[in-house]
């Protein structure tokens, strides 16, 4: 949580052009993040919170700039 709200102070400041799709990639990464480590309870098993866990590094990877 305290990601997506660092994460929209930063683009609250972006070009208005850029409202539809930078912003919106970077909201979806951030989203994309908390949801699959918060998944960590419906798991059954080390090896599927791993991959989801693999999955929210790439999104933290799209996030970098």
């Amino acid at each position: 949580m305290d990601l997506a709200k660092k994460v929209n102070k930063i683009i609250a400041n972006f070009p208005k052009e850029e409202r539809y799709c930078l912003t919106a990639q970077i909201r979806s990464c951030t989203v994309s993040n908390s949801s699959n480590i918060s998944e960590r309870p419906g798991r059954a098993t080390q090896k599927q919170f791993k991959y989801f866990l693999e999955i929210s590094m790439g999104s933290f990877n799209e996030l970098q700039f």
